[in-house]
């Protein structure tokens, strides 16, 4: 089966292409609600919900593979009746896989994905849970066209055209779409359903082209990503720093919730009833005053400028040494969460500038 093959479809096949995946696959697409949230929603009936691919998602496909709360397991309080001894059974809940096309998705959330499989899926270390729900998932991405104006996923390297990591990239050329596949899944669909496709000719290829080169002179934000990874690792951030975001986190965690790549967790046993109860893992973030609080009260991290400190060292220094790059792929979705300012880019702004003017990280 080949792959990497450059076809043409309408527009208008958008949808009736989707209607026959839809008959083997749950579709997760971005839907604009009644409030005017455009959020990726779980589609059931095609005829009756429209699509937004105009607006950004204002989340983004974490939940679905690393849900904010997750039962991994039941446990069963077994009693002796002739000791009185306790005794405890624990029995595995895996999730259900499903088969799901995400339709709609950007380019910095499928590099998310990507990213979070190797947190999840690492070589020796792999989460049933999360690999259960990314079988079987299939990727139609959108390239950015024109980038949102909070984006910066140029600066890190995540869009906003893609290279890989998907299964079909669908560019917006006017009245057609050009579609790239990526993986075997992808050439496969387009092989199973080469009716809403024909090759692309020259002129397609040309305005794709076109379309990329001018998406990348379109960004609005200039967001020294390198330059911020770079002073960190050399510890010449000013502390001024830390402590002027610090006086301003609200200690909301919105950032981490809202963040593609964050996937800190706790893990707690919930009683249900006398007879056992559940073990159940759900998001945590590190801007928590109690992220790395110790039995007796005790905090390791300074809870006035730390909690500040790790979160932006974990996303732009520790990952970047971990993984050879920065865990932000630049969505900016921390920009519009954050009513107290304590974003990537002003973080990043604020390094920068005191980089240029040769602040010294005591200040």
């Amino acid at each position: 089966m080949m792959m990497n093959k450059n076809l043409v479809m309408n527009k208008d096949y958008l949808v009736p292409l989707l209607r026959k995946l839809a008959k083997t696959h749950r579709l997760v697409a971005p839907v604009r609600n009644e409030y005017g949230d455009t959020l990726f929603t779980i589609i059931t009936d095609l005829d009756r919900t429209e699509i937004d691919l105009d607006h950004q998602p204002q989340a983004s496909l974490k939940p679905y593979f690393f849900p904010q709360t997750d039962t991994l397991c039941r446990y069963v309080i077994d009693c002796d009746p002739a000791t009185g001894a306790m005794d405890y059974s624990f029995h595995v809940q895996l999730p259900q896989n499903r088969p799901t096309v995400y339709v709609g998705v950007r380019s910095c959330d499928m590099f998310a994905v990507m990213y979070t499989d190797m947190v999840f899926l690492h070589e020796h270390e792999r989460d049933v849970y999360y690999k259960q729900r990314r079988d079987n998932a299939i990727f139609i991405t959108i390239a950015c066209n024109t980038p949102f104006d909070n984006c910066f996923c140029n600066a890190t390297r995540s869009g906003p055209f893609l290279e890989s990591g998907f299964d079909l990239q669908l560019t917006d050329l006017g009245d057609r779409w050009f579609v790239e596949t990526g993986r075997a899944r992808g050439a496969g669909l387009t092989e199973d359903w080469a009716c809403f496709f024909r090759p692309a000719d020259e002129a397609d290829k040309r305005a794709q082209f076109q379309a990329e080169l001018e998406a990348r002179g379109r960004f609005k934000q200039l967001v020294h990503v390198d330059l911020a990874s770079k002073l960190l690792a050399e510890d010449k951030v000013p502390e001024s720093i830390f402590r002027d975001l610090s006086s301003r986190c609200q200690d909301c965690g919105g950032c981490a919730f809202i963040c593609p790549t964050c996937t800190c967790f706790n893990i707690t046993d919930q009683p249900r009833d006398e007879a056992g109860g559940e073990r159940v893992r759900s998001w945590d973030a590190c801007t928590f005053s109690g992220f790395t609080a110790m039995a007796g009260g005790h905090n390791s991290v300074d809870v006035e400028t730390g909690r500040i400190r790790r979160r932006f060292l974990h996303k732009l220094q520790y990952d970047v040494d971990r993984h050879g790059r920065p865990s932000c792929v630049g969505c900016g979705r921390c920009v519009g969460m954050c009513f107290g300012g304590v974003d990537m880019i002003r973080f990043i702004s604020m390094i920068s500038e005191a980089g240029e003017n040769g602040a010294e990280a005591g200040e």
